[in-house]
């Protein structure tokens, strides 16, 4: 079993070696595929010192968007499963076997992980209530139990998500990804993991509008026949 770990990266100079070591130190045989889409902070120059046997670099000449960048790895993949893996340090790759698990033993084809959301304060960070209604509005949509739609930790079999005509260019690829499996019939395994949520100070790219776009491919892709 070979393990495809997708990382697109967007100016992420200063996580990418401690990311790299961490993804490394999880088990599995596994491949990285790092999709640079169009960095300007030296991003590119930091991959090229990084170079590896298992690490697989590709590189979009300008920034088009996280869905095209995980497009692009899936199009390079050669493992058995697929994993996510975001480059701004707030996944754990430790976590790589609570995902991959279920796949190993036949009982799931697709699994999701659900965030632990610490509170800041009184409150939880306005990307928690976010993703919440995300959340609901899949269910509600699609008959789902999900508990996070916006997770990026996914796993899947590589026949499943390549068999997916994935469109999606921006941070929309999630809800995109989670309409087609559900309409296609998969069911999704869930397991909890960690999480340490970065803000906009430390590099955090979604925004409000990336909410809005997430809501019109769910109600799209519900009525797409």
């Amino acid at each position: 079993m070979k393990l495809s770990v997708i990382i697109p990266v967007y100016n992420e100079r200063a996580t990418l070696p401690a990311l790299l070591d961490r993804v490394r130190l999880a088990p599995y045989e596994k491949e990285v595929l790092i999709v640079d889409d169009g960095s300007t902070d030296g991003t590119w120059e930091v991959l090229q010192a990084l170079q590896a046997p298992d690490v697989v670099l590709l590189k979009h000449p300008r920034n088009q968007g996280k869905g095209t960048a995980l497009r692009t790895g899936l199009a390079h993949a050669s493992g058995d499963i697929v994993i996510f893996q975001d480059a701004d340090l707030e996944y754990d790759p430790q976590d790589y076997p609570l995902l991959v698990q279920p796949i190993l033993q036949g009982n799931a084809s697709v699994v999701y992980g659900y965030r632990t959301w610490q509170r800041t304060g009184p409150l939880y960070p306005p990307r928690y209530y976010a993703n919440r209604l995300l959340t609901l509005l899949t269910n509600l949509l699609y008959g789902a139990r999900l508990k996070d739609m916006e997770v990026c930790y996914k796993a899947f079999q590589a026949q499943v998500i390549k068999g997916l005509d994935l469109r999606a260019q921006r941070f929309d690829i999630e809800p995109e990804v989670t309409a087609k499996l559900l309409k296609a019939g998969y069911a999704i395994r869930q397991v909890p993991i960690r999480y340490h949520p970065r803000g906009v100070k430390e590099g955090k790219k979604i925004g409000w509008r990336d909410g809005f776009a997430a809501v019109l491919t769910l109600v799209k892709e519900r009525v797409r026949s």
